[in-house]
């Protein structure tokens, strides 16, 4: 077995595990009750009516994340979905860090900022290098 064929096993790995991860998270974007906490965590900056409201915002989160754990596992959509996982987990990061500092309201998805950070930068290496 060479080098290459271990850091493609590797990838795979990665890949299927990254996938188990978003598609179920985007799964429970659409359950009420964890939908309803998520739309809490959407910093007031950021809240608008109608069609970009917390709870269609929590909605349209969880297609990217079922839809980027989908093209993981899809040779032709691979590059693109670990990159556009990768500013996804950019994107929603306000909405972890509004939740950090109020762990009163969210209970254990109030995860600290410098642990949410390092895994959250985490989590975007691995995107990146499922991508690759």
């Amino acid at each position: 077995m060479t080098t290459d064929d271990i850091f493609e096993i590797a990838q795979w790995v990665v890949r299927i595990l990254l996938a188990i991860v978003f598609i179920g998270m985007g799964l429970n974007h659409f359950r009420r009750g964890p939908a309803k906490i998520m739309a809490k965590m959407i910093p007031p900056r950021m809240r608008r009516d109608g069609l970009l409201s917390p709870i269609n915002l929590v909605r349209f989160t969880g297609v990217c994340e079922i839809a980027g754990g989908i093209g993981l596992l899809i040779p032709a959509t691979q590059f693109a979905a670990g990159i556009l996982l990768a500013i996804f987990l950019v994107a929603v990061f306000p909405a972890n860090a509004f939740a950090a500092r109020h762990p009163e309201t969210f209970r254990s998805l109030s995860i600290p900022l410098v642990p949410r950070l390092i895994a959250q930068i985490v989590l975007i290496g691995l995107c990146i290098f499922a991508a690759v």
